[in-house]
Protein backbone atom coordinates (compact mmCIF):
# COMPACT_ATOMS: atom_id res chain seq x y z
CA UNK A 1 0.00 0.00 0.00
CA UNK A 2 1.02 3.71 -0.56
CA UNK A 3 1.70 5.93 2.18
CA UNK A 4 -0.27 9.27 1.50
CA UNK A 5 1.35 12.66 3.02
CA UNK A 6 0.76 16.19 3.66
CA UNK A 7 3.35 18.55 4.67
CA UNK A 8 3.18 22.73 5.09
CA UNK A 9 4.15 22.37 1.55
CA UNK A 10 1.81 20.69 -0.21
CA UNK A 11 0.62 21.48 -3.49
CA UNK A 12 -2.89 20.50 -3.70
CA UNK A 13 -6.06 22.47 -2.17
CA UNK A 14 -8.25 19.76 -1.58
CA UNK A 15 -8.36 16.00 -1.11
CA UNK A 16 -10.87 14.27 -3.91
CA UNK A 17 -11.36 11.71 -1.64
CA UNK A 18 -13.25 13.52 0.77
CA UNK A 19 -15.65 14.93 -1.22
CA UNK A 20 -18.58 13.21 0.47
CA UNK A 21 -19.48 13.46 4.13
CA UNK A 22 -17.39 10.94 6.34
CA UNK A 23 -15.24 11.79 9.33
CA UNK A 24 -11.73 12.02 10.00
CA UNK A 25 -9.58 10.95 12.90
CA UNK A 26 -6.49 12.32 14.26
CA UNK A 27 -3.86 11.14 16.26
CA UNK A 28 -0.82 13.25 18.08
CA UNK A 29 1.49 10.51 19.13
CA UNK A 30 3.61 10.36 22.06
CA UNK A 31 5.84 8.09 24.04
CA UNK A 32 3.50 7.13 26.56
CA UNK A 33 -0.07 8.54 25.26
CA UNK A 34 -1.89 9.40 22.24
CA UNK A 35 -3.97 11.93 21.59
CA UNK A 36 -7.44 11.52 19.70
CA UNK A 37 -10.00 13.81 18.05
CA UNK A 38 -12.57 13.75 15.53
CA UNK A 39 -14.55 15.55 13.18
CA UNK A 40 -18.27 15.42 13.06
CA UNK A 41 -19.39 13.92 9.72
CA UNK A 42 -19.24 16.99 7.59
CA UNK A 43 -16.26 17.95 8.86
CA UNK A 44 -17.11 21.25 9.93
CA UNK A 45 -15.99 20.94 13.85
CA UNK A 46 -13.13 18.46 15.50
CA UNK A 47 -13.44 17.73 18.84
CA UNK A 48 -11.18 15.93 20.98
CA UNK A 49 -11.90 11.97 22.24
CA UNK A 50 -10.38 10.34 25.33
CA UNK A 51 -6.69 9.80 24.89
CA UNK A 52 -5.00 6.78 24.30
CA UNK A 53 -2.59 4.92 26.83
CA UNK A 54 0.28 3.43 24.51
CA UNK A 55 1.25 -0.27 24.71
CA UNK A 56 2.22 -2.58 22.60
CA UNK A 57 1.27 -2.00 18.76
CA UNK A 58 -1.12 -4.79 18.46
CA UNK A 59 -3.08 -3.58 21.46
CA UNK A 60 -2.75 0.30 20.79
CA UNK A 61 -3.81 -1.07 16.73
CA UNK A 62 -7.12 -1.89 18.09
CA UNK A 63 -7.91 0.54 19.98
CA UNK A 64 -7.18 2.69 16.74
CA UNK A 65 -9.12 0.20 14.82
CA UNK A 66 -12.14 0.04 17.29
CA UNK A 67 -12.20 4.33 17.18
CA UNK A 68 -12.38 3.99 13.03
CA UNK A 69 -15.27 1.38 13.60
CA UNK A 70 -17.23 3.38 15.91
CA UNK A 71 -17.16 7.12 14.12
CA UNK A 72 -17.23 5.00 10.74
CA UNK A 73 -14.29 7.43 9.94
CA UNK A 74 -12.70 7.38 6.25
CA UNK A 75 -9.43 9.08 6.67
CA UNK A 76 -6.73 9.33 9.70
CA UNK A 77 -4.95 12.08 10.16
CA UNK A 78 -1.48 11.57 12.13
CA UNK A 79 0.71 14.68 13.16
CA UNK A 80 4.56 14.64 12.31
CA UNK A 81 6.22 17.27 15.07
CA UNK A 82 9.13 18.91 12.82
CA UNK A 83 11.66 20.79 14.16
CA UNK A 84 11.29 24.67 14.08
CA UNK A 85 13.91 24.25 11.54
CA UNK A 86 11.63 21.59 9.23
CA UNK A 87 14.19 19.07 10.46
CA UNK A 88 13.27 16.19 11.11
CA UNK A 89 13.40 14.96 15.50
CA UNK A 90 12.98 11.48 16.82
CA UNK A 91 9.35 12.07 17.43
CA UNK A 92 9.00 12.64 13.45
CA UNK A 93 10.65 9.40 12.89
CA UNK A 94 8.18 7.81 15.04
CA UNK A 95 5.01 9.26 13.76
CA UNK A 96 6.03 8.39 10.31
CA UNK A 97 7.05 4.81 11.58
CA UNK A 98 3.04 5.14 13.33
CA UNK A 99 2.06 6.45 9.39
CA UNK A 100 3.78 3.03 8.16
CA UNK A 101 2.40 0.61 10.03
CA UNK A 102 -0.70 1.90 10.12
CA UNK A 103 -1.06 2.23 6.10
CA UNK A 104 -0.51 -1.55 6.17
CA UNK A 105 -3.01 -2.12 8.81
CA UNK A 106 -5.97 -0.27 7.20
CA UNK A 107 -8.16 0.14 4.71
CA UNK A 108 -8.55 3.82 4.83
CA UNK A 109 -5.83 6.26 3.96
CA UNK A 110 -3.20 7.51 6.81
CA UNK A 111 -1.83 11.44 6.49
CA UNK A 112 0.66 13.07 7.79
CA UNK A 113 0.03 16.37 9.07
CA UNK A 114 2.85 19.31 10.46
CA UNK A 115 2.21 19.31 13.62
CA UNK A 116 4.42 21.46 15.23
CA UNK A 117 3.64 24.35 18.36
CA UNK A 118 0.14 22.25 18.97
CA UNK A 119 1.01 20.90 22.24
CA UNK A 120 1.72 24.76 23.27
CA UNK A 121 -1.66 25.54 21.61
CA UNK A 122 -3.98 22.90 23.39
CA UNK A 123 -2.30 24.23 26.76
CA UNK A 124 -3.48 27.70 25.95
CA UNK A 125 -7.04 27.01 24.59
CA UNK A 126 -7.06 24.70 27.75
CA UNK A 127 -6.12 27.00 30.28
CA UNK A 128 -8.13 30.20 29.12
CA UNK A 129 -11.12 27.85 29.47
CA UNK A 130 -10.60 27.79 33.16
CA UNK A 131 -9.22 23.71 33.25
CA UNK A 132 -6.79 22.97 36.10
CA UNK A 133 -2.79 22.41 35.22
CA UNK A 134 -3.89 18.88 36.84
CA UNK A 135 -6.90 18.28 34.79
CA UNK A 136 -5.01 20.29 31.18
CA UNK A 137 -2.39 17.33 31.69
CA UNK A 138 -4.93 14.45 31.00
CA UNK A 139 -6.63 16.48 28.02
CA UNK A 140 -4.10 18.36 26.24
CA UNK A 141 -2.84 15.78 23.97
CA UNK A 142 -5.97 15.43 22.71
CA UNK A 143 -6.56 18.97 22.48
CA UNK A 144 -3.73 18.89 20.67
CA UNK A 145 -5.02 15.69 17.78
CA UNK A 146 -8.23 18.74 17.44
CA UNK A 147 -5.91 21.38 16.39
CA UNK A 148 -4.26 19.19 14.19
CA UNK A 149 -7.49 18.46 12.34
CA UNK A 150 -8.94 21.75 12.22
CA UNK A 151 -5.54 23.00 10.68
CA UNK A 152 -5.74 20.14 8.21
CA UNK A 153 -9.53 21.01 7.42
CA UNK A 154 -8.41 24.34 6.88
CA UNK A 155 -5.53 23.49 4.28
CA UNK A 156 -7.35 20.35 2.59
CA UNK A 157 -10.64 21.33 2.14
CA UNK A 158 -12.89 21.67 -1.29
CA UNK A 159 -13.14 25.36 -1.56
CA UNK A 160 -17.35 26.31 -0.36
Amino acid sequence: MQEKETTKTANFQHIKRFSGPGRLIAIDPGTKKIGVAVTDETRTVARPLPRIERSSWKKTLLKIKNLIAGFDAVAIIIGLPLATDDSETEMSAEARDIARKLTLSLDIPVYLHDERVTSYEAKGRLWSQGVSKEESEKLVDSEAAAIILEDFLAHHSPPK
